[in-house]
């Protein structure tokens, strides 16, 4: 019998499992779809489908940089709790993903997702698997690759994989001093968390926003109309030197703005450095994670059976 694709997307929505797994079970089965449900389960392959619903916000923000620091990724890889975050298996597949990424074309998780990961299985495979193996729902949630001609990146990865960041650096002489700026640009950012790289990033969008606020301040301090729109480019000037990276005052040095960090570095190389782009990922950001209240799960258990 002919597996369409409306079965394999029928079978995987029911279990969880992935794509090739599920073809193979729909062949197994001669297309009946509940006794391929049960090849799945006793491969323990449809375990994952009840792990898909739960919150994933664990895990870690891993990086690959390539030999000669030209090509680079960083992904973060979701699991439900810290402790299986610290698992080997676990590390050793989001590390993986990221070597993976580094090295594919993708520009989705969805296409990420369906690059082999071992040579037989795609990534999503081996991902269901070791949901199925280590108990929790597990998410690639998302990636950026970075490559460079003139130049260099690298990475720096804060507190175990709370916090990684991606710095790409470009500059026509190649020294090994470029290495030492990208880490310490890196550094930076993972402290500071700058928004944008410079003023010319910044959405109109945004800075019309950050105007009426302004506006709306400078008016409630009763500020003649005159007054007021030289106050708000004022404190426009302000918010970009605090969201701008290139405006920063410099982490390690305060008596430095990161320009002035690479203008004085750029002395150093005898060639220009300038920050092409960054990456910054924080673990779990954005995720909204389930509170549990234990006395009212102590009263669901109470009323169990009422």
């Amino acid at each position: 019998m002919a597996i369409s694709a409306s079965m394999v997307k029928e079978l995987r929505e029911s279990t969880g499992a992935g794509m090739m797994d599920c073809k193979k079970a729909l062949t197994q089965a001669n297309g009946d779809l509940e006794k391929a449900v049960e090849i799945l389960r006793e491969k323990g392959l449809a375990a994952a489908a009840k792990k898909a619903g739960r919150i994933a916000a664990e895990g870690a923000v891993v990086a690959f940089v390539n030999e000669d620091s030209k090509v680079a990724s960083l992904v973060e890889v979701n699991c439900e709790t810290d402790f299986v975050a610290a698992n080997d298996e676990f590390l050793g597949f989001a590390n993986k993903v990221a070597e993976i990424a580094a090295n594919s074309n993708a520009t989705t998780v969805e296409e990420l997702s369906a690059e082999k990961c071992d040579g037989e299985s795609t990534i999503d495979e081996v991902r269901t698997a070791l949901v199925a193996k280590l108990g929790e729902n597990m998410t690639v949630r998302r990636f950026v690759r970075f490559s460079v001609e003139n130049g260099a990146i690298q990475s720096y990865i804060h507190a175990a994989g709370k916090i990684g960041v991606l710095v790409q650096l470009g500059c026509e002489n190649n020294s090994p001093v470029l290495l030492e700026v990208a880490k310490d640009v890196a550094m930076h950012i993972a402290a500071v968390n700058p928004l944008f790289l410079d003023s010319s990033a910044v959405d109109a969008e945004t800075l019309e926003k950050e105007r009426e606020i302004y506006r709306v301040q400078a008016q409630n301090e009763g500020k003649p109309a005159n007054i007021v729109e030289k106050m708000v480019e004022g404190r426009v000037k302000k918010y970009l030197k605090e969201v701008c990276l290139v405006e920063q005052v410099f982490v390690k040095n305060p008596d430095f703005t990161i320009t002035k960090y690479l203008e004085e570095k750029s002395k150093e190389v005898g060639a220009t450095i300038t920050i092409e782009k960054f990456a910054r990922f924080e673990r779990g950001e954005g995720i909204e994670k389930k509170e549990e209240n234990f006395a009212e799960e102590v009263q669901r258990q109470m009323n169990v059976g009422k």
